[in-house]
């Protein structure tokens, strides 16, 4: 936590950043800066490192934040907050521009999300419940971190070793997050599909797939519908063979919540359609989806996933946590 803290304090400020500057023809001069958010609310679950990362980012860039942590950390997230409220107290910081909200039932969510005239944004960060309800009751507008049911496409011409070590590192490296792989969509020309089902399993996956890939591999249990939709957030793996690339993205699109979609081709035509069709915050080439993350892009710590378009999609960082201000300068000028 503590390093995540140093980080956070070296990147660069982004208030007052120029991001435009011009001489308009009529003479004026125009700028547009970047400017803190204001006021904002994040709504999280389970990981009492959500209370310090949003904390430093909320006040590296200028923001008040108000923290609401699940009951999972309640303990935890309480003690963090009151610890870096009194770094803002000794170091004469008013120590309400970080507040924790110490209710963890969610009647006491309803009226934060109301508060239009003092809370400039709201971000959920979460399970698929949380997400809905926030969307559902907020008046505020919301930055969704929704779920992350992340897909992965496995082309016809690549290696089965490679595979073997991005799927496995994709699925396992830490399987209660986000950015962990969900499905699984493999051509079906690859041409070792049992071996490199039977490798997964060997590495600890739990597989769950469609008649096609049980007629492979017996040892693979009958996914449902369902299953294709789910974030597991542990070792469950759902797959299916598909005829082709055009396929697999039908079925991306459809279960995809547009986190992070992977291929892993040596078709750079495949790999092009893939990039240009699919619609999701990321998408990658050849590569783990677990680097779908803050840290790993070079933004230090994260707000969060988002999953939506508006402001803010991927990684949330300190950048992020800032709006534009446009200021004209004129010498009497009118129109």
């Amino acid at each position: 936590l503590a390093d995540a803290v140093r980080e956070i304090a070296n990147l660069p400020d982004p208030v007052g950043v120029i991001t435009r500057g011009t001489k308009l023809p009529n003479g004026l001069e125009l700028s547009t800066k970047q400017v803190p958010l204001g006021v904002v609310l994040v709504i999280y679950e389970s990981r009492p490192n959500v209370t310090i990362d949003v904390a430093s980012l909320a006040f590296k860039s200028g923001n008040a934040a108000i923290l609401r942590g699940g009951s999972e950390a309640f303990h935890s997230n309480l003690f963090l907050s009151n610890l870096f409220r009194k770094v803002l107290k000794e170091n004469n910081i008013e120590e309400d521009a970080l507040t924790f909200v110490d209710k963890t039932d969610r009647s006491y969510m309803l009226p934060l999300l109301k508060q239009t005239s003092t809370i400039d944004i709201v971000v959920p960060r979460g399970g698929e419940g949380l997400i809905k309800y926030v969307s559902e009751n907020s008046l505020i507008p919301v930055v969704k971190h929704d779920k992350g049911v992340c897909n992965l496409f496995l082309d016809s011409n690549f290696s089965t070793e490679e595979a073997v070590s991005i799927i496995t590192n994709s699925k396992m490296q830490r399987p209660s997050v986000c950015n962990a792989l969900e499905n699984l969509f493999i051509h079906k020309d690859f041409p070792n599909i049992k071996e490199l089902l039977s490798k997964l399993k060997e590495n600890g996956i739990e597989l769950l797939g469609d008649d096609k890939s049980i007629e492979i591999f017996s040892e693979i249990k009958k996914a449902t519908d369902e299953d294709y939709f789910t974030e597991f957030l542990d070792n469950r793996l759902s797959l299916k063979i598909v005829d082709n690339i055009d396929s697999a993205m039908e079925e991306i699109v459809q279960y995809s919540s547009g986190h992070t979609e992977a291929i892993l081709s040596n078709d750079n035509s495949n790999i092009q359609k893939f990039l240009t069709e699919l619609d999701s915050a990321a998408l990658f080439v050849n590569c783990s989806t677990r680097f779908h993350d803050g840290g790993e892009f070079g933004l230090g710590a994260e707000v969060g996933i988002s999953t939506g378009k508006l402001h803010v999609r991927g990684p949330m960082g300190l950048m992020h946590l800032t709006t534009t201000k446009t200021i004209l300068m004129g010498n009497g000028h009118i129109r």
